[in-house]
């Protein structure tokens, strides 16, 4: 195990940081294909990625990772991250599971910049969804019942999140455990959901609360309402 981690950690950092223009990419996935529990065709992965526990991810064909993005699956066997064909991982995205996690972003799904993605709970991330930069989705709660026990004693719930396809989160959402928001639906900037939202569904605020539905509805999002969905 030292030694499978000692020729991650070397690799990684060798080929991780060759710079793009300088036949980076084509090495990077020459070399990954040893080391990654599956990676895909036409792979674009720039320089200065960190991956964690490669044995634990898989990264579908057409996958684009950009600058500062870091992949961590380190945990235990059961543990593992999987991204679809086509997604795109902007700059800083942060993708961490914890023991006994699964992560799955489904296939077309774009990542914003510095988005934070969070374990311990499941974590499922649909097709075409497109999710802004700054988000954060934590599959996670800590337990504060007891106050003569320090909070990062006391362990963490973990329901998980499901965030299903064709969904659109504007920037700087978070997404507590124990969510499922359902397919079509889009969530204004700066929202907080803690409770299932239903499918094609607009949802906005602190907490995040359906304003109208996508289909079947006559009502219109006002001017003021539009500028809340931002990319």
């Amino acid at each position: 195990m030292q030694f499978k981690r000692l020729k991650e950690v070397t690799l990684t950092t060798f080929f991780g940081n060759i710079p793009t223009l300088f036949f980076g990419v084509k090495l990077r996935n020459l070399i990954y294909k040893t080391l990654f529990r599956r990676i895909g065709r036409s792979v674009y992965i720039q320089n200065g990625v960190d991956f964690i526990a490669c044995e634990s991810i898989e990264i579908g064909n057409g996958v684009h990772i950009f600058k500062n993005a870091r992949l961590d699956a380190k945990g235990n066997i059961n543990n593992q991250i999987i991204i679809g064909d086509g997604v795109a991982l902007e700059q800083g995205v942060n993708i961490g599971a914890l023991n006994d996690t699964s992560i799955h972003i489904d296939n077309n799904t774009f990542i914003g910049n510095n988005v934070c993605i969070a374990g311990p709970g499941n974590l499922v991330i649909g097709k075409n969804c497109l999710i802004a930069a700054n988000c954060g989705i934590f599959a996670n709660n800590h337990i504060f019942s007891d106050p003569t026990i320090a909070i990062a004693a006391q362990g963490v719930t973990r329901v998980g999140i499901t965030i299903e396809d064709d969904c659109w989160l504007g920037h700087a959402v978070t997404v507590l455990d124990g969510v499922t928001i359902g397919k079509g639906s889009v969530i204004g900037a700066g929202s907080v959901v803690t409770k299932n939202i239903p499918p094609y569904s607009v949802a906005i605020g602190v907490p995040a609360k359906v304003i109208k539905k996508r289909i079947n509805s006559g009502k219109e999002v006002s001017n003021t309402q539009r500028n809340l969905f931002v990319v």
